[in-house]
């Protein structure tokens, strides 16, 4: 049996990160992953470019049953560091609306840094190596039964990921774990995914498919203000990933399709300056034709603003301003993002990342519940997070 200092579970971005400051410290790293290759979330992430981190991080960008928790790991490895990591190895990178950082060439450049100072550390990757059986000893010691041998270790850090993407090798084996050690895991679901929708609507709306529009989503808890997208299967796009993880099954969203516009306003100027156009000519200049004649009837459509009546306008005016839809459901974790829920955190101490009841067991990463919005928040989680396990472990 080989003695190990650190096992890491899971060669991806929490993972990496720990490993890479464990190391530092001079303890001996052995990151362990079932994949045949590291960072495979790292490398499919923003369309190949790697949305890496945001300019703005702050704690009301992550969801959490305890929400305090994000906020100590987030101070201590921050934006800015990982950026001077970017700017050591020279990756050109760019901005992109709200903060988004990505990378110029390829998400390949950040996996590249990632082993490259791994490797300076010696931190040893084994990839398509499963574990069979984790047991700790009574030394404050684990043993790990792999199919490439026995381990020894003092630490094991669970940076195994959520169930999100199962085909890039996505299981549940970092919440079987935290079970097996009897740590609480709160319900998980699909998160930052796209939303069906009702037989009906999915009738109606699929010949949509292909516009995106700015727009406001919203719910009870939260809006967002980005691009929609319709789709053969239902609704996408920005707004709709960002509201997804705010949505319960059955919750009606509102979407305003004109948010930058008082659109009564200007129907009621164009009325009263005798404007003898067609309604859905002017609402052309504001929104695609195909979407106004699946939001309003086409006899309305044909009418010029004379003919409608101020019953008629204000519908046709709540029809874009308030389109209300009732989602079917999600696409699933084959299309998330993320995972909602995860490890309670109200078990792991946010200063080490360690369990609070075993000792020598740190959970970092997506595995934990902490979810962040799009934008490169779920990375600098994982950043952050391994960055802190990995001063301790």
């Amino acid at each position: 049996m080989k003695n190990i200092d650190v096992i890491i579970i899971g060669a991806g971005a929490s993972g990496l990160m720990c490993a890479i400051e464990a190391g530092k410290r001079g303890r001996n790293v052995l990151v362990i992953d079932h994949a045949n290759k590291a960072g495979k979330k790292i490398l499919m992430s923003g369309g190949g470019r790697c949305n890496f981190t945001n300019y703005s991080i702050e704690a009301e960008n992550f969801i959490s049953q305890n929400t305090h928790f994000c906020k100590s790991a987030l101070s201590r490895f921050t934006q800015w560091d990982f950026l001077a990591m970017i700017e050591q190895y020279k990756i050109p990178f760019h901005e992109r609306s709200h903060g988004q950082l990505f990378c110029d060439n390829s998400a390949k450049d950040i996996l590249n840094m990632l082993l490259a100072e791994c490797k300076k550390v010696k931190a040893d990757i084994q990839l398509n190596c499963k574990i069979k059986k984790i047991n700790k000893l009574s030394d404050d010691k684990f043993k790990l039964i792999t199919d490439k041998g026995e381990f020894s270790c003092q630490s094991v850090v669970v940076a195994t990921g959520g169930l999100s993407i199962p085909k890039m090798g996505a299981t549940a084996f970092g919440y079987q774990l935290a079970e097996q050690f009897n740590i609480n895991v709160l319900p998980v679901c699909a998160a930052l995914v796209p939303f069906t929708l009702q037989p009906d609507d999915k009738e109606k709306y699929s010949l949509l498919s292909g516009i995106a529009v700015p727009c406001v989503v919203s719910n009870q808890q939260q809006s967002f203000k980005e691009n929609m997208l319709f789709t053969h299967r239902g609704l996408s796009g920005p707004a709709i990933l960002q509201i997804s993880s705010y949505w319960k099954a059955g919750e009606t969203i509102y979407v305003n399709f004109l948010a930058e516009l008082d659109l009564a306003e200007v129907l009621m100027a164009k009325r009263n300056n005798k404007v003898k156009m067609q309604l859905k000519t002017i609402l052309a200049e504001f929104l695609p034709k195909r979407l106004l004649e699946a939001l309003i009837e086409q006899k309305l459509l044909l009418l010029s603003l004379q003919d409608i009546s101020n019953k008629q306008l204000n519908e046709i005016v709540q029809n874009i301003i308030c389109w209300k839809i009732k989602p079917n459901g999600t696409e699933g974790y084959r299309t998330a993002e993320v995972t909602l829920g995860g490890v309670d955190c109200a078990e792991i101490s946010s200063k080490t990342m360690q369990s609070q009841t075993i000792n020598g067991l740190y959970f970092v990463g997506e595995v934990l519940d902490v979810t962040g919005w799009l934008g490169g928040y779920n990375f600098q989680w994982a950043w952050a997070s391994g960055w802190c396990a990995g001063q301790y472990v």
